[in-house]
C-alpha cells in the first residue's frame, strides 16, 4: 500500500476535469469577493465613525461616496456621469495644487 495520493483528475474525462477546474475557479472568486465585501464594509464603518479634520479628508470621503454613486448610474445617464467625473477631476486638481 502506498501513502502517495491518487490523482483523481487524471482518471476522469476532459469535460469533467474542465468542470472541476471551473468550479474551483468560481469558488476562489467567490471567496475573494467575500473578502472584498468585508473590507468595503470595514472602510465604510471607519468613514462613518471617524469625523474628518481637514478638507482633504472631506474630499476623500466625498470621492468615495461619489464613486459608489457613479457605479450605480446607468449608461443612459450620461449627464450625471459627466457631473460626477467633473467633480472628481476638480478634487484631483485641487489635491495636486495643495
Amino acid at each position: 500500500m502506498s501513502d502517495d495520493p491518487v490523482e483523481l483528475d487524471s482518471r476522469r474525462g476532459m469535460a469533467a476535469q474542465k468542470a472541476t477546474g471551473l468550479r474551483r475557479i468560481l469558488a476562489d472568486a467567490e471567496a475573494h469577493a467575500a473578502v472584498l465585501r468585508e473590507r468595503q464594509l470595514q472602510i465604510e464603518r471607519e468613514l462613518l465613525d471617524a469625523p474628518v479634520t481637514s478638507w482633504p479628508e472631506a474630499a476623500a470621503k466625498a470621492r468615495y461616496v461619489l464613486n459608489l454613486y457613479y457605479a450605480t448610474l446607468g449608461a443612459q445617464d450620461s449627464h450625471h456621469r459627466d457631473l460626477v467625473a467633473s467633480v472628481l477631476k476638480d478634487f484631483a486638481r485641487l489635491d495636486s495644487e495643495s
